[in-house]
């Protein structure tokens, strides 16, 4: 690889690369996968899936990069279609868990259970599974913006750019998902 390019910006290298370099894509991969990565991963909860998710993020970039405005900072329009790509898988999922609902018993033997794997039902992870139970009941609206600005330390302005909204949205939306969180968790521990 071109040592230069490590110092090369990144409106630079997607013109590098739309001329047809490989190391300026390889170059582009490696500043933006681990973070690409990280947002999917809080998105999905499910590393494995993360990674498909995460190379599906980087093929339909690379695919798009002649519509790429240079003017914009490329971790926001890669972050943008990450989001877009976690979207997707969860339309996809509740379509997949409908159907395995709906299949009989003695056919849907092959269909994945929705049900928490073992690691996380340990005494250890069970308020982890809490809070995850409770950002995912969250609408996707206010879960997105909770997990860019909650956990991935995005900034307002770059979670706004990477949601198409205002940054007062971002706010506002902050503040129910928070909210709505902390009622969720208060709900999940009370004694039923």
């Amino acid at each position: 690889m071109n040592p230069g390019l490590s110092q090369t910006s990144d409106q630079d290298l997607a013109a590098y690369a739309r001329a047809g370099r490989d190391d300026a894509y390889r170059e582009l991969l490696s500043r933006y996968k681990a973070p690409v990565y990280r947002l999917i991963v809080k998105h999905v909860g499910d590393p494995d899936e993360a990674l498909d998710l995460t190379q599906e993020t980087f093929l339909a970039g690379f695919s798009a990069l002649s519509r790429y405005d240079a003017d914009r900072p490329f971790r926001v329009w890669i972050a943008r279609i990450a989001i877009n790509k976690c979207r997707d898988w969860a339309r996809r999922r509740k379509v997949r868990a409908f159907f395995s609902r709906a299949l009989p018993l003695e056919s849907a033997h092959h269909v994945a259970s929705d049900i928490p794997s073992p690691d996380m039902e340990a005494s250890d992870r069970l308020e982890l599974a809490r809070v995850r139970g409770a950002i995912a009941q969250l609408p996707q609206n206010l879960r997105e913006v909770l997990l860019l600005r909650g956990m991935d330390d995005v900034s307002q302005a770059e979670a706004a750019a990477m949601l198409n909204v205002s940054e007062k949205t971002v706010e506002t939306r902050l503040y129910r998902a928070r909210m709505r969180l902390r009622d969720l968790l208060a709900d999940s521990s009370s004694p039923a």
